[in-house]
C-alpha cells in the first residue's frame, strides 16, 4: 500500500531549548517516562518549553497491541511504588498546580494498576493539598471494582480515551471493547466527576461515523472531548488513511457544541492531554459551550 504522504503544515520539529534538555535530564534523572515521549507525541517541545508533562505511570510497557500505539509492547515488569516519590519530586520541580497521570494498559495486573493510580493521587494529594489532577485510565479490562476504586479519589477530572470509531475497534483496538469504554465514561459522570474523552482523526473513518460517536460520547454524560490527527509512529505502524482539513476539525467542533458537549478541542496536534489545565478550566457549569480549534 502507498503511503499518504503528510502535508508540510503537519511537520512539527523538536526544538531542543535549553529549558527541553532540562526537564528531559530530570525526567531521566528520576527515571520517569512521559507518554509525551514514549508516545512520540509533535507537541513535546511545546508542553516541555511549558515546563508541563503528562506522566506515564506503571513502567514503559503495554500488554495490549494497539496498532497506532508506540508505547512499546512487552512482557512488563512489577509497579515500581519509586515512581511515586519521583513523580512528586517532578512535580514540586515543574511547579505543577495541575498534573495528568495516565499508564501503559497493564492487563496483567489483578486490577489493572488502579490501587497504583489511587497511591500516586493520594500521595500528590498530602504533599500538595492544592494541586488539581486529571487522571488519563484505561479500561481496566472491565474490572468494576478496579474503577471503582479510582472514582473514590479526589481529583478534577476523570479521562479515558474512545479512540475511534466503533466500526474500528477490532482492527485498531483488537483487545478494547468500545461498548465498555463508554460505560467507564458513563460511569465516571455518574459519580459527579467532570469527564473528558479524545478521538483521533485519520484512520479510516469518515465523518458521519465520528459525528455519530460523538451521539453516543454524549450520552454518557461526558464533557469534554478532544479530537486530534493520527500520525503514524513509524513504517511497523497502522498507515494513515487520510489527513483531515481544518475545516472538518471545525465541522466535528460545531457538531459536538450543537449536542451539548461543554467543551471541545479540535485539530490536527490536538492529543488527549494537551492543554490540559486550560481546557478543565474551561469548562465549569457556568460556562457556555466551547470549542478551540488548535492548528
Amino acid at each position: 500500500m502507498q503511503l499518504l504522504k503528510k502535508p508540510e503544515w503537519l511537520r512539527k520539529k523538536t526544538c531542543y531549548s535549553r529549558r527541553f534538555i532540562e526537564i528531559s535530564s530530570m525526567l531521566a534523572k528520576h527515571k520517569l517516562h512521559t507518554v509525551c515521549q514514549e508516545a512520540n507525541c509533535p507537541n513535546i517541545s511545546e508542553c516541555f518549553n511549558n515546563k508541563t508533562a503528562t506522566f506515564l505511570i506503571l513502567g514503559p510497557y503495554c500488554t495490549r497491541t494497539c496498532v497506532f500505539c508506540s508505547i512499546e509492547k512487552h512482557c512488563p515488569e512489577p509497579p515500581d511504588t519509586g515512581e511515586i516519590d519521583a513523580i512528586c519530586s517532578a512535580v514540586k520541580y515543574l511547579g505543577l498546580s495541575y498534573c495528568v497521570i495516565t499508564s501503559v494498559t497493564r492487563d496483567d495486573l489483578p486490577d489493572g494498576g488502579a490501587d497504583f493510580f489511587c497511591q500516586v493521587v493520594q500521595a500528590l494529594k498530602k504533599r500538595f493539598p492544592d494541586i488539581e489532577i486529571e487522571l488519563l485510565v484505561p479500561d481496566f479490562n472491565g474490572n468494576t471494582k478496579a474503577l471503582e476504586l479510582i472514582l473514590k479519589q479526589e481529583i478534577s477530572v476523570f479521562n479515558h480515551n474512545i479512540e475511534t470509531v466503533p466500526d474500528l475497534y477490532t482492527q485498531i483496538r483488537p483487545q478494547a471493547d468500545y461498548r465498555q469504554s463508554l460505560s467507564v465514561l458513563e460511569t465516571a459522570a455518574q459519580h459527579g466527576y467532570k469527564v473528558k474523552t479524545g478521538l483521533m482523526a485519520g484512520l479510516g473513518e469518515n465523518d458521519e461515523q465520528i459525528f455519530r460517536t460523538l451521539d453516543d460520547i454524549k450520552k454518557t454524560g461526558c464533557k469534554i472531548i478532544t479530537i486530534g490527527q493520527y500520525l503514524q509512529p513509524s513504517l511497523r505502524h497502522f498507515p494513515v488513511k487520510r489527513y483531515v482539513t481544518l475545516r472538518q476539525f471545525e465541522e466535528y467542533a460545531k457538531y459536538g457544541q450543537s449536542i451539548g458537549i461543554k467543551k471541545m478541542l479540535c485539530g490536527p496536534f490536538v492529543r488527549s492531554s494537551y492543554h490540559a489545565g486550560e481546557t478543565a478550566q474551561t469548562c465549569c457549569p457556568e460556562t457556555k459551550n466551547a470549542y478551540d480549534l488548535v492548528y
